[in-house]
């Protein structure tokens, strides 16, 4: 359990207990300083804890129970330094650091008596030594230990046989640097889509096209039931994951026994999501919470470190999740509300807030020009669920930016004015520290189709009119994939997946974008017929590049839309938004391309009928992975797309497959658990041989090839 987890408390920290804790008497503390510090930590508990925390310990509404082996199972062994530090730097939420050292190491001090520590002298916010030198006592079972019934405790009539001590995956643990998720090393998944360049490729080659046949379930864990979306880190050895109901588990990556566990309690009514990606960075593991705050936790023991709220706005949603570079977190938010979404960015050591940026530009910002007029409380889109890749070379990160539902004010342009509507469907480049927008590029001004381009951004080489060209590429829903220059932004080319009909040119040197005004839809028009559907073409399914054959790899869904005139309408412009077969449609919905992103030329496609609903892996192994809404997670000879294996899953793949090794063996591992759109597949009408399934199985799934082959 995290020693503490309100969003809303006064200070919903681990402060002990003003009182003792159901029935079981404080252990006195040895020292009268530290006695005399404990009782001060009993009267700024009263004032600043207990609301959140009860009066007991026993937990309250907002925060969780401070004592007891549920406590200690997390905190048990740790130094009163780490307790210090976390309350600290974390509480109150919202106003961390603002009340005195002293009363924060008198919090401290309160939580260790009451858990049965003590200290000869007092904890001093100043000195190391005393706060390293008190320890928070281990949760231990008696030998002769029995339950209320009789039954529990351990015999000692006979000795224990021998048993095998499990591997100790933390026993060489070093901080992850900035080369790591740079370069990762082969073994390793080390951040969203493996590194910091986003490519979703890995250069094991164990599991091949040869022997991809033999691959076999190694090792299973249910999670928590409801929306899994996260795709797993490894980091020698390590598998973390993000469950539902803010839970986060470190599991061993070869064997699937759990490590730790972090569960987060959030304020009642808090709505709960999954999270597609966790961070790792220096010593900590860094996850997005669902009552909006950024949570660090020792990357060893799940314990946290420090907790801060995101922001104080209301209306906001983080489905995406964190990334790390330069020393920075950061993390994007989505919205409905006026004023549009967000990018925050916080300091990995201490949770300082560094930056917010806006993604709907303000009047009087660079961009906040170009929303036809409209006062700034009347913007809205720019929502951030996607995390953002890192370019060591330029120092840049790289963000996605969506649209706006709100398409009737901007949807025709006014006499004088601009209706671009910044920073909507951009890729955004930002300093991580200072958070200096170096460059912006929108790829489709003022959408009018729910068609966004906040999806994964890919860093890569690709050699265009016989040069080698660094670039970023990332496509909208329409299929189409922008190549960037990485360090200015400048367009370089575009790829059409062939799935679109509604632009009809593209500016061979700005990108810009021609829509046919005849599908440019409204209350004011007939309706009118578009492909591909808003629920996608390319959607939430990341995709996955080859950097020695420059290929991109992306799955798809084969459905249009026709944009019916309504009085209301899902887009304020005044339409609905129907689903369509595409003309000729041949019931294959399912589509998975490779692109030549040097030529631009489609090397192959698949087409099957259960749509593709999981984010693609590639192997040096020449393997690619991927799933379907019919629970079957498939795997593709990156060379032709011939189907090399199969496997039949109890729930829907989610989220994106990885690959590891650990001890020389190598994996690979998917989550189940639908949770995003794409899980749900099509209305019925399409595929009704394909219904979701009764039970939502969230699960994580690992496999490898039989131990010695």
């Amino acid at each position: 359990m995290p020693l503490f987890a309100s969003a809303a408390c006064a200070l919903a920290l681990g402060c002990a207990a003003l009182a003792t804790a159901r029935g079981q008497q404080p252990v006195q503390a040895s020292g009268k300083a530290f006695a005399a510090q404990v009782e001060a930590g009993r009267t700024a508990y009263a004032t600043h804890c207990a609301a959140c925390h009860g009066a007991d310990m026993a937990g309250g509404q907002f925060a969780s129970s401070l004592t007891g082996a549920a406590f200690l199972a997390k905190w048990g062994g740790a130094p009163a330094q780490d307790l210090y530090t976390y309350i600290r730097n974390s509480m109150p939420p919202g106003g961390a650091g603002t009340l005195p050292d002293e009363t924060y190491a008198a919090l401290a001090a309160l939580i260790l008596s009451q858990n049965g520590g003590h200290a000869e002298r007092a904890l001093a916010p100043g000195d190391a030594a005393s706060l390293a030198a008190a320890t928070l006592p281990k949760p231990s079972l008696a030998a002769d230990a029995v339950d209320e019934v009789g039954i529990g405790g351990i015999s000692t009539r006979y000795p224990m046989p021998h048993r095998p001590e499990p591997a100790d995956r933390f026993a060489s643990f070093t901080p992850v640097t900035e080369a790591m998720l740079d370069d990762p090393a082969p073994e390793n998944w080390m951040s969203w889509r493996r590194g910091h360049n986003g490519q979703g490729y890995s250069p094991l080659g164990q599991i091949n096209t040869g022997n991809v046949g033999q691959l076999r379930l190694a090792w299973a864990q249910p999670l928590p039931t409801g929306e899994t979306t996260n795709e797993p880190l490894v980091r020698d050895g390590v598998l973390y994951i993000y469950g539902y109901g803010d839970q986060v588990f470190a599991f061993d990556a070869a064997t699937g026994r759990m490590l730790w566990r972090y569960q987060r309690t959030v304020p009642e009514g808090t709505v709960l999501s999954s999270k597609k990606t966790l961070a790792l960075y220096g010593d900590k593991l860094f996850a997005a919470t669902s009552d909006l705050h950024l949570a660090a936790l020792d990357a060893r023991t799940g314990r946290p470190v420090w907790d801060v709220p995101i922001t104080g706005r209301p209306g906001f949603r983080n489905p995406g999740g964190p990334l790390a570079a330069d020393g920075v977190i950061m993390q994007g938010l989505t919205t409905q509300e006026p004023g549009g979404g967000l990018i925050a960015a916080f300091d990995a050591e201490t949770g300082k807030h560094l930056w917010t940026f806006d993604t709907v530009a303000k009047p009087g910002t660079p961009g906040g020009d170009s929303w036809n007029g409209l006062p700034a409380d009347q913007r809205r889109g720019g929502s951030v669920w996607t995390s953002g890749t890192y370019d060591a070379a330029s120092g840049l990160a790289l963000w996605g930016v969506a649209q706006t539902y709100d398409t009737g004010p901007v949807r025709d342009r006014k006499p004088g004015l601009n209706n671009d509507g910044l920073f909507t469907n951009s890729t955004l480049a930002f300093e991580p520290r200072s958070g200096k927008l170096v460059w912006y590029f929108q790829h489709v001004k003022n959408d009018q189709y729910d068609l966004d381009w906040v999806f994964d951004r890919v860093i890569g080489t690709v050699e265009k009119d016989g040069h080698q060209r660094r670039v970023v590429i990332t496509g909208g829903k329409e299929g189409l994939f922008d190549m960037l220059e990485v360090e200015t932004g400048k367009y370089v080319d575009t790829v059409d997946m062939g799935l679109q009909n509604f632009i009809t040119a593209i500016d061979p040197v700005t990108g810009d974008k021609t829509v046919d005004p005849a599908l440019v839809p409204g209350r004011d028009k007939g309706s009118v017929f578009v492909c591909p559907h808003s629920g996608g073409g390319r959607n939430w399914s990341p995709t996955s590049f080859n950097p020695h054959t420059h290929s991109l790899f992306v799955n798809a869904r084969d459905v249009c839309m026709e944009m019916v005139p309504s009085e209301k309408g899902f887009l304020t412009s005044g339409v609905n938004i129907l689903y369509s077969p595409p003309k000729d449609g041949d019931g294959n919905y399912g589509v998975l391309q490779s692109l030549d992103m040097d030529t631009g030329e489609k090397r192959w496609e698949v087409r099957r009928r259960a749509p593709f609903d999981m984010g693609i892996l590639t192997t040096a192994g020449g393997l690619l992975f991927t799933g379907g809404v019919d629970r079957q997670v498939l795997a593709y000879d990156q060379a032709d797309g011939r189907e090399v294996w199969r496997s039949a899953l109890p729930g829907v793949p989610n989220g994106s497959p990885i690959t590891y090794s650990v001890d020389g063996r190598q994996y690979v591992a998917m989550v189940t658990g639908e949770g995003n759109p794409l899980s749900f597949g099509l209305p019925e009408a399409f595929t009704p041989e394909l219904p979701q399934p009764a039970v939502n199985n969230a699960a994580l799934y690992v496999f490898a090839l039989p131990e010695g082959e």
